[in-house]
């Protein structure tokens, strides 16, 4: 998949969820994605990301540490994600 209509449409679940709040929100990006994203889609976004993720909105770049690489069990960011609330330590409640 070209990389303009992978953030384009990565961009497209994030407005989709920004309204559930960022603590929400964050979540349900990343369980979309790790639900609905084949390996491969899920490995180039996560690619993409490490490159900087140009033109991804805030949104979608918050829910990214969430975001499992095919063939683990945890987020490809773990070592991000707050241990009491499993969330980026970023994420705050609204």
């Amino acid at each position: 998949m070209k990389n303009d209509d992978m953030v384009r449409m990565v961009n497209q679940i994030g407005t989709f969820f920004k309204n559930y709040g960022p603590v929400e929100g964050t979540k349900e990006i990343a369980a979309h994605i790790n639900s609905f994203w084949e390996p491969r889609m899920r490995n180039q976004l996560l690619d993409y990301v490490a490159t900087g993720g140009k033109d991804m909105s805030d949104v979608v770049l918050a829910a990214m540490p969430l975001v499992r690489r095919p063939g683990t069990n945890t987020p490809e960011l773990h070592e991000a994600i707050d241990d009491k609330t499993g969330l980026p330590k970023e994420a705050k409640e609204a």
